[in-house]
């Protein structure tokens, strides 16, 4: 019976014989009219003459007459075919459901005992060849083109004479004034296909073709307003209320059963384009013309069923699939993202309301970020960051909700774990991973920083700072990610924020903040970490070692976070921070050096003096760590990258040598006689370098003024008195009255030779363009003037400082620049005092104060002059001298320096003293 009625219809979809077809549009429609009327006939007479067509003549009648729209006497030729199509389809449907029906009911006796395990299982009564599938869709297409396409509306889905030519020579053959009106003829074909669609095998033909068509005739029947035309009746041209509501549920019922990316495909295209557009110069052909305008109420329908689908579960997936999928990733193809961003970012009008809308899709859209797919993955991703990133800036409420708040929330569990006697691991590894990848995707790829992100990730920095100095600890895939988004979080903050947050991550605030007490962080079986409980340690010496060695790595991995900022000023700014503090603190002490009475305090506020000063003495103890860890690990282009940064330096350094200014034992110390040295030092080389300041310099200098005036007139010594006047006067004319001290207190003279090292003249011509800032920051010190000199108290030393650029010049360029370096353009060193020749780039020779051997390449027995003055420095008495140069080197012996491997016995013996 299937075979038969198949047969049937392709002879109803015989092709038109090439005789008949000529060339003009006129007789092209003149010859499908005549084929369409001759198949008709051919299948009419076979099915009467032919015996083994007599059960489908049967079955056609019997459809025939439980049908209510045959029109038997209708004069449109078309519709008389397509309802020859539909009946014979009607047909083979029935007999397929009856066939499926004997099929599962009562099997085969014969193959129940025939079927081994090795057989493959019996097909079912539905399956169609290919020939047979090649026949139905021919059928189903003239269903469609003669009998749905033509009574669509304008603007409801794409026109036939767009898709074709076929489609441009049916639009003429359909006569819409004649029995039955367009509307029913609508209503019928959409009717038989829903119909046909009941088996899988016959949905499959229709729903893999022909969905978009089906659709938009269920739109248009189910939400079209009906208007009455002229010459109608309403009987004749309306469809029933019932008919419009089972189309309306018919097209949800269909919605829901299909894959819903298609679904999603369909209705954009349904919704139509912006406006009709003219064709373009290059443009042949109807199917590359954009879509046609929809009408209002089919683009309110389709925004709206657009809308449900969405906020389904999956939806965005789907949403992103139907427009994302077959791309390749170009162009074209992340401009679709970003619309599809904007889109999933704006709460549509036909959502009920904001809150339910973004409960609904935020969580979808952090879904988007674990897929592993690599197209799809960089795809979703896209359209991931974009989309949270603009409901951040634009509704930063509803993200906060349901974005910001899981995207950190495995973080905030970390620092928020309680209840004591836990064994188990209460953050599992795989969510501390997938919350740091969510986190380095959308802020450090998206790379769009606000407020609200700012401020939501600023509230997890302190764990996820925990979770760094961890990965530092360890192999960890976790390091770079953390890395990078502090990085960016410190990068994209306030200075004040940014700040205020470095101090926390260092405990000078009193608290660190970070991972829960009684939990900490240990290794993953993926490479990644888990949150733990930690052990109890019952012995005080063991659980104080942990605790100081802990704050010790953290503040070790802060350094190293800084050294990571090249660009950057924070860490200059954070280091001018702590440096302030620092003066801060020496200005306390004198205060807190006054006796407390507490014979008048009771219990409660004796107690509460005690551990306020236990708290203070801690923070302080915090500050002089950190500052020690950031002056060992940082260099000093970091520190000071900008020439404000080096006045404020200089600033808190003149402050907090005028504080002491009270005390005439302190001022005269040896602490204070460096920091002071220094910092006038520093003011004088600013003031008489080799390129000239500018108002703007000048304006940062003025700074320096009120602490210059206090030791003009505080300090004991009169030869600081008159150089911090005359440094001062400098900087109030800008420059224009400059007296000569000022210039020779950059110049430095040992006090315990008489021979020169290099000045900054000479100096300059031996470096490389980039060590001159460090001559510059190094070299300048105050007791330089002879006839200063025998002024100088028995405290007040030379700083080794100067030691320090000779041997970063020798370790940095290396042998190499002793070997490449001609010998005329060497400084030729000289013994006492008086000018040494430097080579100038004329061959001729400039004056110089004072040579230096320090670029030369050493001799095998002798010490240079800056070793030298290392060496002594090494065996100095006081603290800081001999701090310095035991660092000047260490460093030299690290960097593998050609003098100071010569003369290790020498430099161990500095190591040795006591």
């Amino acid at each position: 019976m299937t075979s038969a009625i198949l047969s049937a219809l392709s002879v109803l979809t015989k092709p038109i014989g090439e005789t008949t077809v000529h060339g003009t549009q006129h007789t092209e429609q003149e010859a499908l009219m005549a084929a369409l009327q001759a198949n008709q006939a051919l299948l009419e007479e076979r099915l009467k003459g032919e015996k083994g067509l007599y059960e489908v003549r049967s079955l056609r009648e019997e459809v025939r007459a439980g049908v209510p729209w045959i029109c038997a006497d209708t004069e449109d030729i078309t519709w008389s075919f397509v309802q020859e199509c539909l009946l014979l389809l009607l047909s083979l449907a029935r007999n397929l459901t009856l066939q499926l029906e004997l099929f599962n009911q009562a099997p085969s006796p014969a193959m129940s005992r025939l079927r081994t395990p090795e057989m493959a299982p019996p097909l079912t009564p539905d399956v169609l060849s290919v020939a047979q599938q090649k026949t139905l869709g021919a059928a189903l297409q003239f269903v469609v083109s003669l009998g749905l396409c033509p009574y669509l509306a304008p603007g409801v889905g794409v026109p036939l004479g767009r898709r074709s030519a076929f489609g441009k020579l049916v639009e003429g053959l359909v006569c819409h004034d004649v029995a039955p009106v367009p509307e029913r003829r609508l209503l019928t074909t959409t009717a038989v296909l829903l119909e046909l669609s009941v088996l899988s095998s016959l949905a499959t033909m229709v729903y893999t073709r022909h969905l978009g068509d089906v659709m938009a005739a269920l739109c248009q029947l189910g939400y079209r307003p009906h208007r009455p035309e002229k010459n109608t009746t309403r009987e004749e041209k309306e469809i029933s209320k019932e008919e419009c509501k089972n189309c309306r549920e018919a097209l949800q019922k269909l919605l829901g059963k299909v894959y819903q990316p298609i679904v999603i495909k369909e209705l954009l295209i349904l919704q139509g384009g912006p406006k009709q557009a003219p064709p373009g110069p290059g443009t042949s052909g109807g199917n590359r013309s954009p879509l046609s305008q929809a009408p209002p109420w089919l683009r309110h329908l389709c925004g709206q069923l657009l809308s449900e689908r969405l906020m389904q579960p999956n939806g965005v997936q789907s949403v992103l699939r139907a427009i994302l999928e077959g791309g390749a990733g170009g162009e074209s193809d992340w401009r679709k993202c970003d619309g599809v961003a904007r889109i999933l970012a704006a709460c549509p009008q036909q959502s009920l309301s904001s809150d339910s809308y973004y409960s609904q899709v935020c969580p979808q859209i952090l879904e988007l970020l674990h897929f592993r797919d690599k197209l799809t993955a960089q795809q979703f991703q896209r359209v991931a960051t974009r989309a949270a990133l603009t409901m951040v800036q634009d509704c930063p409420m509803f993200a906060l909700q349901y974005l910001l708040t899981p995207l950190f929330s495995s973080l905030h569990r970390c620092g928020r774990m309680a209840g004591e006697g836990q064994t188990q691991v209460t953050v599992e590894e795989w969510e501390l991973t997938r919350c740091a990848e969510d986190v380095f995707k959308i802020c450090v790829v998206g790379n769009s920083p606000s407020a609200p992100l700012l401020k939501a990730l600023g509230e997890a920095i302190p764990v996820l700072f925990d979770l760094y100095c961890f990965t530092k600890k360890n192999a960890s895939h976790l390091r770079a990610p953390c890395q990078e988004i502090l990085l960016w979080y410190f990068g994209n903050s306030e200075l004040p924020v940014a700040l205020s947050t470095l101090q926390q991550l260092c405990a000078l605030d009193g608290g660190a903040g970070g991972v829960a007490p009684g939990f900490h962080f240990t290794p993953g079986s993926d490479g990644g970490a888990q949150l733990t409980p930690s052990e109890t340690i019952s012995d005080e010496d063991d659980a104080l070692y942990e605790r100081v060695s802990g704050e010790q790595w953290r503040v070790e991995c802060m350094a190293q976070l800084l050294a990571e900022m090249k660009d950057s000023d924070l860490p200059g700014d954070f280091f001018l921070e702590l440096l302030q503090a620092l003066t801060c603190w020496a200005a306390e002490e004198e205060e807190e050096e006054q006796e407390v009475d507490t014979s008048a305090m009771t219990l409660l506020q004796l107690e509460q003096h005690l551990l306020g000063n236990v708290t203070g003495r801690s923070q302080k103890l915090a500050l002089l760590q950190v500052l020690a860890v950031m002056c060992e690990g940082l260099p000093h282009t970091l520190l000071l990258r900008k020439p404000t940064q080096v006045v404020e330096f200089i600033v808190s350094m003149l402050q907090r040598a005028c504080v002491g200014l009270d005390q005439v034992q302190a001022a005269a110390g040896p602490v204070e006689t460096q920091t002071l040295s220094m910092g006038m030092g520093l003011v004088a080389t600013l003031l008489s370098g080799p390129s000239p300041l500018s108002a703007e310099d000048y304006s940062s200098m003025s700074r320096l003024l009120p602490p210059l005036e206090e030791i003009s007139q505080r300090h004991p010594e009169v030869v600081i008195q008159e150089l911090a006047s005359d440094l001062r006067t400098a900087i109030a004319t800008h420059g224009a009255y400059q007296p000569d001290n000022v210039t020779r207190a950059t110049q430095y003279q040992s006090p315990k030779t008489d021979n020169n090292v290099p000045t900054k003249k000479n100096f300059k011509t031996q470096t490389s363009p980039s060590q001159v800032s460090q001559t510059r920051l190094y070299s300048p010190t105050l007791h330089n003037n002879p006839s200063t000199h025998a002024t100088q108290t028995p405290n007040t030393r030379a700083p080794i400082q100067t030691c320090i650029p000779n041997l970063r010049t020798q370790s940095s360029s290396g042998d190499s620049l002793a070997q490449k370096t001609h010998p005329s353009q060497r400084v030729s060193s000289g013994a006492g005092q008086g000018p040494a020749g430097v080579s100038a780039p004329d061959g001729g020779q400039s004056g110089g104060r004072g040579g230096s051997s320090s670029s030369c390449e050493p001799s095998s027995g002798t010490p240079s002059r800056a070793f030298s003055d290392c060496l002594l420095g090494a065996c100095d008495p006081e603290v800081p001298t001999r701090a310095v140069a035991l660092r000047t080197l260490t460093r030299a012996i690290q960097n593998r320096d050609r003098e100071a491997l010569q003369n290790q016995e020498k430099v161990l013996t500095g190591f040795h003293l006591p």
